[in-house]
């Protein structure tokens, strides 16, 4: 009996020291998270731009491609010129060799190390996630991850940071790789919009639950149509039945 009851607190320990250490992430309210909600498309543009001037410096998008942005309200035009902006490995040519070239609309968002090995001498031992899905791959992903990039702060004295890491009460075990990656001002909106921390990381959170789902607007909508359907056939059924033995005792 005794050994069983060691076990069992072996068991239950790890979670219960994680919650002790760890912040459970702050409650936002999202557009997008109600049954029948749908995304800002001026947030995901604004959430667009922090992930190409910010964010892409070290995390990939390997999952969209460029012309999947017509969603977010641009044209083929803009397309080509945001895809134009990136450069893509490609080959081999006539010489066996390969080549870069500027992205096409139907290129996929390129990784901006070459490989794992890069990633993580440029990130101090580091691997950045792609964040094609890490609001799915996240427990409660568009609040955690709006925690974690404006939970930065001083860590508390009986913490002992780790050299080359910040304190950040929303990630496991409060020491995190990543510095923190948003300043006021550290863009500037095209829209006018005061690009404060909290506000980059809410449109840069809507942009990433967008690159995470992007059927998520066309399958609600097909999903409230049979609903629907189904409401209007079990009306004219009950109808038909009604009419069909109404002369029957």
């Amino acid at each position: 009996m005794i050994r069983l009851f060691i076990i069992f607190i072996l068991i239950i320990s790890p979670p219960c020291l994680a919650d002790a250490t760890t912040r459970p992430p702050e409650q936002t309210h999202w557009s997008f998270a109600t049954p029948l909600g749908t995304f800002d498309r001026s947030a995901m543009q604004r959430g667009f731009q922090v992930y190409k001037e910010v964010c892409s410096a070290c995390h990939e998008l390997s999952h969209i491609r460029f012309r999947e942005l017509s969603a977010l309200g641009f044209n083929d035009k803009e397309i080509k010129a945001i895809a134009a902006d990136y450069s893509i490995k490609d080959g081999p040519n006539d010489e066996g060799e390969m080549f870069d070239r500027p992205a096409l609309p139907g290129d996929s968002f390129p990784n901006p190390f070459p490989n794992e090995q890069a990633a993580r001498a440029s990130n101090g031992g580091a691997f950045p996630v792609d964040l094609s899905l890490i609001i799915k791959g996240r427990e409660d992903g568009a609040n955690y991850v709006h925690s974690l990039l404006t939970g930065y702060g001083s860590a508390p004295t009986d913490i002992t940071l780790f050299e080359g890491k910040s304190y950040n009460p929303y990630f496991e075990g409060g020491q995190i790789s990543m510095p923190p990656p948003l300043v006021d001002g550290q863009v500037t909106y095209v829209d006018g919009t005061p690009a404060t921390v909290d506000q980059m990381s809410k449109d840069v959170v809507t942009f990433l639950s967008w690159a995470s789902a992007p059927e998520l607007e066309a399958r609600r909508q097909m999903g409230l149509k049979v609903i629907l359907y189904l409401i209007v056939f079990s009306m004219l059924m009950y109808f038909v039945y009604r009419s069909v033995w109404r002369n029957v005792k």
